[in-house]
């Protein structure tokens, strides 16, 4: 049986989907995205995308990264085995800063890798757009944006109609099986 995913219409030009992105956005839509072959310079703005929480996750994971590796040569230095060697204290800190340092990176990393997946709900195996042929044009000259069924304002031909009089070449329902 088949099932409605979503909507996309394609756009002209970079300009046209800047102003439609705008128009879609005021329309109060809330899940939909805009696709083209390469960044569009204000389209984060156009679409009412607000600052991305991505670099508060690399903190507190770089933060977690530091205190871990800190905390670990502590322990082993200053309680596990304490030994004086060259006269320098138990508790040499300064010592530390390389470890820490790295830990801090390498936490950081590992954090932006699990937030960029959650953030962008990642994996997703198949995505609706895929169900269009006519989708393939994104990686060349097609611009486009697609609307998800999902979306609490979405209806059919309401929307398509919307999309249409802001100008769209092409639109289509994309239609496929059941996820």
């Amino acid at each position: 049986m088949s099932k409605i995913h979503g909507i996309i219409a394609e756009f002209g030009n970079p300009g046209s989907l800047l102003r439609a992105a705008e128009k879609v956005r005021d329309s109060g839509f809330t899940r939909w995205d805009t696709y083209s072959p390469f960044p569009i310079h204000g389209m984060d703005q156009a679409m009412g995308m607000k600052r991305s929480k991505l670099g508060f996750v690399i903190g507190i994971f770089a933060f977690i990264g530091a205190a871990v590796g800190f905390g670990m040569q502590s322990w082993a230095h200053a309680i596990a085995y304490p030994q004086i060697i060259a006269g320098k204290p138990v508790f040499a800190w300064q010592a530390y800063i390389v470890i820490t340092f790295a830990m801090l990176v390498l936490f950081g990393a590992i954090g932006s890798v699990f937030g960029m997946l959650a953030f962008n709900r990642l994996p997703r195996l198949n995505h609706p757009v895929f169900f269009s042929d006519y989708f393939e044009k994104t990686t060349d000259d097609g611009f486009f944006i697609g609307i998800d069924s999902q979306d609490p304002k979405f209806d059919p031909e309401k929307t398509k109609t919307l999309l249409e009089s802001l100008g769209s070449g092409h639109t289509e329902l994309l239609e496929g099986p059941d996820e």
